[in-house]
Formats: C-alpha cells, sequence, structure tokens
C-alpha cells in the first residue's frame, strides 16, 4: 500500500529540539524494577542456598516444634510460608526462622516435618521447603531474569533515544516515510502519540513518542488496519523516525519551501480523506473490542492449561525421578482420579523408593 508523501528540499535540514519524547516508564520503571529484583535475590536467595545444603543430607527431628506456622497464597499461585523452628540435636538446643516462597496451585492446609542437615545442625528448614526446592529455584530465577530483561531493555531503548537527540542536533538529509499511529493520549494543553514503523520499506517495527502543543496536529495521510497513517522522516542514519506535524514547522524550511512541500500532498488529499484519518486519532477512540480482548484471553488460558497438562503426563510417565518439582505439585492438584492414575504410574516406576509429594500415604514415606 502506497501513502501521499512530501518532497523535501536535498539539502541537508535541521529539526526543531523536542521532536522526540522519552516516555516516563524509561525514568521511573528501571530503578524500581532492578531494587524489586535486589529485594527478591536478598530475601530468598539465603533461604534457597540453606535448603540446598540440607538437601545433601537431610534429616528428620521427629521431636522439634514447628511454631507460629502460617502459609499466605497471594493471586491464587504464589504462596509463602513461615514458622519457627525449635529443637534439640546431640545435646545442643537451636533457634531458627523460615521463612520459603513458591508457586503452587494447592488449597488447604500443608503437612511438614522439621528437618535439618546431618552435616550442619545449625541449619534448619521445613520438609515443605525441601519438596519444593527446585520450584522455588526455578521461580526466583525466572522472576530475576524477566524484571533484570525488563530493565536491561528499557536501558538500552533509553540508550538508543540518547543517541537520537544527540544525533538531532546537527543537520541531515531527510528522507520521507509514512508511520502508524498506535495510540494517542491527550493531557492538557498536548497530546501525546506513539507512533511505530511498520509501513516503511524498512519496516523496523521501532515505535517513539512524541508531544504536538496545542494547535498542533501530525501529519495525517491515510489509515491502515483501522489505525492512521501519518508522515514521519529518516534524519540521517539515525534510530528513530520524527512524526512531522501538518504544518512542516518541525523542520526547518523557508516559507516558501514549506508551501512547496505542502501544495502536493494538499492536492492529493480530499478533505473526506484527511477528515477519515483524522478520525483515527481521537484519543477518545477506543482499545481493542470486548471479542477480540476476551479471545486473547481464552487463548492465553488454553495455552497455560495445554503446558500444565503436558508437563503433568511428562512427569508421571518419563520423568527420570518422581522427586520432580513442579512434577510433584502438578499431580497433587489433579482431580482424585487423575491424581491415583499418576500415582500409579509413578509407582510402577519407583515403587522400591520413597513416595512424592502428592503420592505419599499417612507416614510420608510409603505410597499412599
Amino acid at each position: 500500500m502506497t501513502f501521499p508523501t512530501v518532497t523535501l528540499p536535498s539539502r541537508p535540514l535541521a529539526l526543531a529540539c523536542g521532536v522526540l519524547s522519552m516516555p516516563k516508564a524509561y525514568y521511573l520503571s528501571t530503578p524500581v524494577l532492578l531494587l524489586i529484583v535486589a529485594l527478591m535475590v536478598i530475601a530468598e536467595a539465603p533461604g534457597i542456598l540453606r535448603d540446598y545444603k540440607i538437601s545433601g543430607n537431610p534429616v528428620v527431628v521427629e521431636d522439634g516444634s514447628i511454631r507460629d506456622g502460617k502459609c499466605t497464597t497471594r493471586k491464587a499461585i504464589f504462596t509463602t510460608c513461615n514458622a519457627k523452628l525449635g529443637y534439640i540435636y546431640n545435646g545442643q538446643s537451636y533457634e531458627s526462622d523460615v521463612e520459603i516462597m513458591f508457586v503452587d496451585l494447592h488449597s488447604g492446609d500443608y503437612e511438614t516435618n522439621l528437618v535439618i542437615s546431618g552435616e550442619e545442625p545449625a541449619l534448619a528448614t521445613l520438609s515443605l521447603g525441601l519438596d519444593m526446592l527446585w520450584n522455588r529455584i526455578i521461580t526466583l530465577a525466572i522472576f530475576a531474569a524477566l524484571l533484570t530483561g525488563a530493565c536491561v531493555m528499557m536501558m538500552f531503548l533509553a540508550l538508543r533515544l540518547l543517541l537520537v537527540w544527540r544525533h538531532l542536533r546537527h543537520p541531515a538529509r531527510l528522507v520521507a516515510l509514512p508511520v502508524e499511529i498506535t495510540s494517542v493520549n491527550n493531557k492538557g494543553n498536548r497530546f501525546t502519540i506513539n507512533y511505530a514503523d511498520k509501513l516503511s520499506d524498512r519496516k523496523t517495527g521501532r515505535t517513539a513518542l512524541t508531544r504536538f502543543e496545542r494547535g498542533q496536529e501530525p501529519l495525517i495521510v491515510g489509515e491502515s488496519g483501522g489505525k492512521a497513517v501519518a508522515l514521519a522522516v529518516w534524519h540521517g542514519d539515525t534510530a528513530l523516525p520524527v512524526l512531522l506535524d501538518s504544518r512542516l514547522e518541525r523542520i526547518a524550511l523557508t516559507d516558501e519551501e514549506r508551501a512547496a512541500a505542502l501544495a502536493p500532498l494538499t492536492e492529493e488529499l480530499t478533505a473526506i480523506e484527511r477528515q477519515q484519518a483524522s478520525d483515527l486519532v481521537d484519543p477518545a477512540k477506543k482499545g481493542p473490542s470486548l471479542k477480540k480482548r476476551l479471545t486473547m484471553i481464552l487463548l492465553v488460558i488454553l495455552l497455560i492449561v495445554g503446558g500444565f497438562l503436558g508437563y503433568w503426563l511428562w512427569y508421571v510417565t518419563s520423568a527420570a525421578s518422581q522427586f520432580n518439582s513442579p512434577g510433584m505439585d502438578f499431580n497433587n492438584m489433579m482431580p482424585a482420579p487423575l491424581n491415583r492414575w499418576g500415582c500409579d504410574q509413578l509407582k510402577s516406576r519407583f515403587g522400591n523408593d520413597r513416595a512424592p509429594f502428592g503420592c505419599v500415604a499417612g507416614d510420608y514415606t510409603s505410597w499412599k
């Protein structure tokens, strides 16, 4: 699809200051996310390391005490358990506090024992923490990786924008291109526009943000897929396009050059086409339809359920060990008939060993 364009002078041209804006998320979200990552690692890593050491030689303390034990579930799957532990081992008394975090769809109470390290008796935890050890490791790793990745991405985008700002200080050849306006936000005396390079020959897909003062508007030249299409320019070899205003005041042109550039475009765009395209950048325009949103939500749910069932089937039929987390958690969450079938599959392969969480009997060792 082709769109009307403008023909600009072939000499290097300067652009007005402030034609590209820095999203507030780059300023605020990056330090906040880094702080969250640091707090998560500080809070969870020592407990995971402690339980990893204990798992090498765990010893159940039958006469130990677990006081003030409590588990809290947030957002349906994020569970935090804490308790005060007290025990006597080889004539010496020990006290410690334990807190563990994991992902689980479990409902109801948890049953657990007090477990210490046979090599370092001062290290104590809950057997629940050992059962969920890999669950906890994977959960912390995933959250830390996602948040850190988001921080790195925002720092990269901010650095790219800073480099573009630096290049825009100097005149350069301008090449016009169509861009898709993705969102418009009207605030006070100006409105903010997000746009993306999806329609040009380069099709980089890069997005940028710009702000227009009162009385200014983008240079709309059509629509594509229900979204407005406006004209922008590449400034030399910069990484981001710059959105043009309807009067080309963002470019350092003489009045004659500006009129000559706009005249052919004005003739090509009829008043009706401009009105229809301008309606697409109405700040009150709604987002995706309810049907589309519900379809996307349903698709995500189906993907999650499919992944859950696939992992569960792999665990009960093919896993190398019955003590696989989150396989044990998934099997424990299944309805009674499926849980019974899953336990039978595991027992047929690991019946001579201890039963895993979800298939254990009342003695916490044998198969149910």
